[in-house]
């Protein structure tokens, strides 16, 4: 099987693929400090523990110290393995129709390849991670851009730490808008206040560049907002992990 790993500034998603099927999935903290002998032991056990044979592994990563100790890692415990890491000069079949194609994240490059090839284009991808991403991809597959906004955990957690009154609540769905406690005023205001953000930013990119295909949701916090996101059509939270596969097949 085919093992893709995507490793973001929050949170490591990991998942084995059958050809084009999914098949196993897993959701791990992301420690830069992790050393190659710490992810390989990691990884061993959770295959192990879904008795899975790895035939490839395709991955990215955002954390540039994470990337170094996962290129040790695969060396050292699947050297035999073909391995595919996403960066300049991997075939992704994606052009960055940008200012400066290497400040991208290599992400937001296979969510784009995976958008594309699922839903069309032009095409709007919402990635709730650590950062809100809203990324822009035209009719031909191209990545032209997007808008970043604070994610929606730092933003409960900055608002804990710098108001006095104020704690870290839990991210939920409120009960109404109107919050009676401190708790459910903090829930109200964060919870549709980054609905209304994301239509608002949805919006505007449709007026710049015309009708979408669709507005696809995905990232570790996409299942708190989207129902209350009028904009968005999708939701795939395996995007950046089915991009993965696709850019394995092209160069493998």
């Amino acid at each position: 099987m085919l093992l893709c790993i995507d490793i973001g500034n929050t949170n490591t998603v990991l998942a084995t693929f059958d050809g084009d099927k999914l098949v196993h999935n897993w959701r791990i903290k992301t420690d830069a400090a992790s050393t190659a002998d710490e992810l390989g032991l990691m990884f061993r056990g959770l295959l192990a523990g879904d008795a899975v044979e790895i035939t490839g592994v395709a991955a990215c990563s955002t954390v540039p110290a994470a990337l170094r100790n996962l290129r040790t890692m695969l060396k050292r415990y699947y050297g035999e393995v073909p391995s595919v890491i996403v960066e300049p000069g991997v075939k992704t079949g994606v052009q960055l129709a940008i200012d400066n194609p290497k400040e991208v994240g290599s992400d937001r490059v296979v969510n784009t390849l995976a958008a594309h090839a699922l839903y069309g284009g032009p095409s709007i991808v919402v990635d709730f991670g650590t950062t809100t991403n809203f990324d822009l991809i035209s009719a031909r597959g191209e990545f032209l851009g997007g808008a970043f906004a604070p994610g929606i955990e730092i933003s409960f957690d900055a608002l804990a730490a710098r108001a006095a009154q104020l704690r870290k609540v839990e991210p939920t769905r409120p009960k109404s808008v109107i919050g009676k406690n401190t708790v459910e005023c903090l829930q109200a205001g964060l919870y549709f206040g980054f609905a209304g953000q994301v239509d608002r930013i949805v919006e505007r990119m449709v007026e710049e560049i015309g009708p979408v295909k669709a507005v696809i949701a995905t990232g570790g916090l996409a299942w708190l907002v989207k129902d209350e996101c009028r904009t968005i059509t999708a939701h795939e939270p395996m995007i950046t992990l089915i991009g993965l596969r696709m850019v394995y097949e092209r160069n493998v």
